[in-house]
């Protein structure tokens, strides 16, 4: 896989799911293709980071969700500025 276009697609899922609000696909995306992503690619601290992000919950809110996912997708796109 060509890390720069997985990274691609896995962000442009999660920022569709957060300007849609999904959080179960948030939660799913962040779990499974963003720690997915991130171990292939190396990116092991951010991996934990999204693996943190659904496994440290119930969150106190669900404002408080979508604030630290708006973090993990800032963490992403730092990795692509990195990658470019």
């Amino acid at each position: 896989m060509n890390t720069r276009l997985g990274l691609d697609d896995v962000l442009g899922d999660l920022q569709h799911a957060r300007r849609s609000g999904n959080v179960g696909r948030l939660a799913l995306l962040a779990y499974c293709e963003v720690r997915r992503w991130a171990r292939q690619a190396g990116e092991l601290a951010l991996a934990e980071h999204s693996a943190e992000l659904v496994m440290q919950s119930p969150h106190p809110s669900r404002d408080e969700f979508l604030t630290r996912v708006d973090r993990l997708i800032d963490e992403l796109e730092s990795v692509r500025r990195k990658l470019s």
